[in-house]
């Protein structure tokens, strides 16, 4: 019998999120039932309610977002063979893939060839039901796609590890920051924070670039060892040809001009926030002159997600995050729209029950 499941959803872009009744399906052999815990907020869960990226992915309502899940496993199919009740566990973008394309072959099913089968607002590849979220009591997933949280992390505090951390790591392990890499992250806030944690942890001199003045202090609490003011040209100027990689975390329109001639020869900006066309135009002489590139990226493979919540747990990082209830979200929503969150909504799904 399929699961009957309390959590909020929106009816339409204009709707605020209420409470919603559905039903998760009947779990497969190869399936692992989660009580969720906690689930973070994400930027991508306001766009979608929203419908703001209609042009590319459009909503189908009811939408019920969440895809920073961490949870308790209750039950387990015959087949499953890494998990068993009472484990802590996380989901994050991703629930399932083809498993045999070449993206899905080297362990990057965020980039599978016959698209991965999201979180929320989208189809089950299998039975066609649509997906729902974490806003909500539990959900029903392939092992595959459920992650070991270690002993000891934070269970709240890992949650946006799973979208924020991850979509931050992979750009870091993919252009191979280390001791010797100088990493500049543009904007601070669920995405710029984790940067910084993570490039200091790698061993990386990091910068960030901020149009704030107020952000110096926590900055460098996160892990940044020079700050530079986005605004001011001159203090832009004294970092030209300086970085191997630049994380851009700004998740609206902005002009990428300035930062281009602050990379090395081979360095590389990596769009990590936004969606959309670029303005204004991007001039290709910096481009061209020192063999510089602009990239994109999207959250991470399982195992390389894996691999985050491992370094994590072995360095002691976790998100800096608030923690509300769910009846609150939609005031989170306009909190975050005004960057009002340092840095991470989590929400307690234990006020689903209040």
């Amino acid at each position: 019998m399929s699961i009957n499941v309390q959590g909020y959803a929106a009816q339409s872009a204009k709707d605020a999120l209420a409470p919603f009744r559905f039903e998760r399906r009947d779990p497969r052999p190869d399936d692992v039932v989660i009580e969720i815990l906690y689930c973070g907020v994400c930027h991508s869960d306001l766009h979608t309610v929203r419908n703001d990226w209609a042009n590319w992915f459009p909503t189908t309502y009811p939408v019920m977002p969440g895809h920073e899940i961490i949870g308790r496993v209750t039950g387990v199919g015959k087949d499953v063979k890494r998990f068993k009740p009472g484990d802590h566990v996380g989901v994050g973008c991703m629930v399932d893939s083809c498993q045999k394309c070449s993206a899905c072959e080297q362990g990057l099913e965020q980039y599978c060839e016959e698209v991965a089968t999201f979180t929320y607002n989208h189809v089950d590849r299998h039975d066609h039901m649509p997906t729902y979220g974490g806003y909500s009591e539990k959900i029903v997933v392939t092992e595959k796609f459920v992650l070991k949280i270690p002993d000891g992390v934070d269970l709240k505090g890992a949650a946006p590890l799973l979208c924020a951390g991850i979509t931050t790591w992979s750009p870091l392990r993919h252009w191979k920051v280390g001791k010797d890499s100088k990493v500049a992250v543009i904007g601070l806030g669920g995405l710029g924070h984790m940067a910084l944690k993570l490039a200091n942890a790698l061993g990386a001199d990091v910068t960030l670039f901020t149009r704030t003045p107020a952000k110096e202090k926590d900055a460098r609490r996160l892990g940044a060892h020079n700050i530079v003011l986005s605004t001011d040209k001159g203090r832009t100027a004294s970092v030209q040809d300086r970085f191997d990689l630049i994380l851009d975390t700004v998740p609206y329109v902005h002009d990428l001009n300035q930062y281009l001639p602050t990379l090395t020869i081979n360095g590389t900006l990596v769009l990590l926030g936004y969606l959309g066309d670029l303005e204004p135009l991007l001039s290709s002489v910096p481009l061209v002159m020192g063999r510089r590139a602009v990239a994109g990226s999207v959250i991470g493979g399982i195992a390389e997600t894996q691999e985050l919540l491992d370094f994590c747990g072995e360095h002691g990082i976790t998100s800096d995050v608030e923690v509300i209830k769910i009846q609150d979200i939609n005031e989170a929503y306009e909190r975050m729209l005004k960057g009002d969150v340092k840095y991470r909504f989590v929400i307690d799904l234990a006020s689903l029950k209040v």
